[in-house]
């Protein structure tokens, strides 16, 4: 068995092909335990215990303010070179600790239920952490960094694929389950058993994989080892950037499942079918943005998915107004279809510029203190959050419009185009906080990046032909498909008829007119 732990000195196609398809079916297998105690299920299980707000907050802040053990994961790794060890053994640990928080309703008194689920919760998340530092790792030293985008949006996708149907029936399953059991926590318990049994088969999947042995290096002090992600400018430059979006996508995040809960009374079975729309687009579009970071740059890709993503903030607050309660659901579904579109695309390409960015052999301290920093926006943005949800809870701010008939008998109309309250102003503020990461991303440098406005014409080349080859038998629908943007952009001067375009979107324009 060690020898299966023990790092290989050379790794030869056969190796590298065995290892990304063990990775594949491991993301499978993770993403069966990350749906399924992450989200809807989780918040409504800390509802059920009594979470307040705050708490709500404090949930979510664990697990970012967990990867602070990421630094000392950073010497432990770099002293011992056991990436792969180290990995399965604190995977399994964790993992085990969703077996306690399910038999949580059944053994503890009630004022020992939510502590305890904390300390869990936070354990599963410490141990994660130590071990996604080698992880981190050791992927980037297996996967081949020309296929990194094409890759990962692959696995990602079979990932979500697996996870949105899972999801979606496991919320079926706790509507079905309250109303036959009068303790509702009982669902939970078996979620979560199902979701650390996946979790362990995603371990012994990885024991599969080879692991590359790391070059030696010089035994070096915590301040130059901590340091030397910071003296790379440009990559100082990503973890500002990546600060500041864990900071305002945490800032909101949490809340999403809390608001269709508490303020729009949605059951699970709806809660769970709008992430399974969101889900469902993410699958269609990591193979659509890991063409793109693969053919333009993994910045670009942020640059045009980043703020589709932080739009959606400020249309939250539209499906709770009475005056637009006719579009509440019409608009839940948007929110969560641009959501799943524009997270693909951060999923992919912030991962994978972290990835280029760390040297080879080099970034186990890259990768952590990415984590790091991630994790500590992604701590205080929640906490924060959490304390302003309970301040806001009683503001209520409302901007009508009154129509007044002058000498008719009829009563004045009033309707109330804003109505502000609670949660509304968390999101608005979230949004402020995404305009200043989409800042901090322009001052990145990428090899070979174009401007995003490329990308997002491309992107639309890529939707065009998808649906013209996929969807319509008829043939006109690839003329009508095709219309639009051409003469659109000559009138409104996007793209000049005489500037020449780029090779790439060039032969990918040439292709969409041959259809």
């Amino acid at each position: 068995m060690f020898a299966w732990l023990r790092p290989k000195d050379r790794l030869d196609d056969t190796d590298v092909t065995t290892g990304l398809r063990m990775l594949l079916y491991e993301g499978m297998y993770s993403q069966v335990l990350v749906v399924l105690t992450t989200g809807a299920f989780l918040v409504a299980f800390a509802l059920h215990l009594g979470a307040s707000n705050k708490v709500i907050g404090l949930l979510a802040a664990i697990g970012p303010i967990s990867q602070i053990l990421q630094i000392p994961s950073i010497f432990l790794v770099e002293r011992t070179g056991l990436r792969k060890a180290l990995t399965l053994s604190t995977a399994f640990v964790a993992r085990a600790f969703w077996l306690v928080i399910a038999a949580i309703p059944w053994v503890l008194p009630d004022s020992l239920k939510l502590p305890v689920f904390l300390f869990s919760l936070f354990g599963f998340f410490a141990l994660s952490a130590m071990g996604g530092c080698a992880y981190g790792s050791w992927i980037r030293d297996l996967v081949p960094e020309k296929s990194m985008g094409t890759f990962f949006a692959k696995r990602l996708a079979y990932a979500t694929a697996i996870g949105a149907g899972l999801s979606f029936a496991a919320g079926v399953g706790i509507d079905v389950y309250k109303r036959h059991f009068e303790n509702e926590l009982g669902a939970y318990s078996i979620l979560f058993t199902i979701a650390a049994i996946a979790g362990f088969l995603g371990v012994g999947v990885l024991f599969r994989a080879p692991e590359p042995k790391m070059p030696e290096t010089l035994h070096r002090s915590v301040r130059s080892v901590l340091a030397e992600p910071f003296r790379d400018l440009n990559f100082r430059k990503l973890l500002i950037f990546l600060g500041w979006w864990n900071f305002a996508a945490n800032f909101a995040g949490p809340f999403f499942a809390v608001y269709m809960i508490d303020r729009l009374k949605l059951n699970m079975t709806w809660v769970l079918g709008l992430s399974l729309v969101s889900q469902g687009m993410n699958v269609l579009f990591f193979g659509v943005w890991g063409r793109l970071a693969d053919r333009f740059t993994n910045k670009s890709v942020l640059a045009a998915s980043a703020p589709l993503f932080f739009l959606t903030f400020i249309m939250w607050p539209f499906t709770a107004m009475p005056a637009w309660s006719f579009l509440s659901i019409p608009l839940l579904l948007v929110i969560h279809a641009l959501g799943g579109i524009s997270t693909a695309g951060v999923a992919i390409s912030a991962n994978n510029l972290a990835l280029k960015g760390a040297p080879f052999g080099k970034s186990t301290s890259y990768l952590a203190m990415t984590a790091l920093i991630s994790g500590m926006a992604g701590t205080v943005a929640p906490l924060i959050a959490g304390v302003a949800a309970d301040w806001f809870e009683p503001q209520h701010l409302s901007v009508a419009l009154q129509w007044n008939m002058e000498n008719s008998t009829l009563p004045a109309v009033d309707f109330h185009t804003v109505d502000l309250r609670g949660l509304d102003f968390v999101f608005l503020a979230a949004f402020v906080l995404g305009l200043q990461a989409v800042h901090r991303l322009l001052a990145i440098r990428e090899e070979g990046e174009v401007k995003e406005d490329v990308v997002l014409r491309q992107l639309y080349s890529e939707m065009r032909k998808s649906v013209s080859r996929q969807v319509s038998t008829v043939a006109g629908m690839r003329q009508l498909s095709s219309f639009p943007l051409g003469k659109l952009r000559t009138v409104l001067r996007l793209q000049p008829a005489d500037t020449p375009q780029p090779p790439e979107l060039a032969t990918a324009s040439s292709g969409a007119s041959e259809d």
